[in-house]
């Protein structure tokens, strides 16, 4: 079973900057890791998008990060990171790392228990 372990949240001025790390650990064979990426949810909002990252190195991101963050990842650690810059308070959220996975043609997703970003005015 994968594990996915998220670290480097916390509280942060607005205009300062965090990094978040996602580590997947665990039997993930015979999977394969085809994407990875990070969502986020605010308080009484929808859990969305934030970017991911696929295993050939695609990237996308949500419009409100775009210049902002950027997601890089490691095929070989099954590690993710996202870079988060000049953040402002409506930044604020539980991060979660996400991990699309496949064997053949089953899929699965595993999810990271989340991480708290709280940017302060």
């Amino acid at each position: 079973q994968v594990q996915l372990v998220e670290s480097g949240g916390g509280l942060v001025q607005a205009g300062g900057s965090l990094r978040l790390s996602c580590a997947a650990s665990g039997s993930i064979s015979p999977f394969s890791v085809n994407a990875m990426g990070w969502y986020r949810q605010a308080l009484g909002k929808q859990r969305e998008l934030v970017a991911d990252i696929t295993s050939g190195g695609s990237t996308n991101y949500a419009d409100s990060v775009k210049g902002r963050f950027t997601i890089s990842g490691d095929n070989a650690k099954n590690t993710v990171h996202l870079q988060m810059n000049n953040l402002n308070p409506e930044d604020t959220a539980v991060y979660y790392c996400k991990a699309d996975l496949q064997y053949r043609n089953f899929r699965s997703a595993s999810w990271g228990q989340g991480t708290q970003v709280t940017v302060s005015s």
